[in-house]
């Protein structure tokens, strides 16, 4: 299991951590139009969001991918 985790990039790293990190990047409004997810677009906050992404596999999915992919050292 140990090796596993090694390649695991999340491994560490909470939903909540996640998030906040995308927000910080792209603000809520560019967050909202690259992942249309309602949570993001309609009076977004992180509570709510982290409460969708927990019961939602398939959008937390698709914010884990967004993490991978977002080089953080560019605006």
């Amino acid at each position: 299991m140990p090796e596993k985790q090694a390649n695991n990039p999340l491994h560490g790293l909470t939903l909540e951590a996640i998030l906040k990190r995308l927000v910080d990047h792209y603000g809520w409004g560019e967050l909202g139009q690259i992942i249309e997810i309602r949570c993001f677009n309609l009076d977004p906050s992180i509570a709510s969001s982290l409460k969708f992404l927990r019961r939602t596999p398939w959008a937390r999915e698709k914010v884990e991918a967004l993490y991978l992919s977002t080089d953080f050292d560019t605006p």
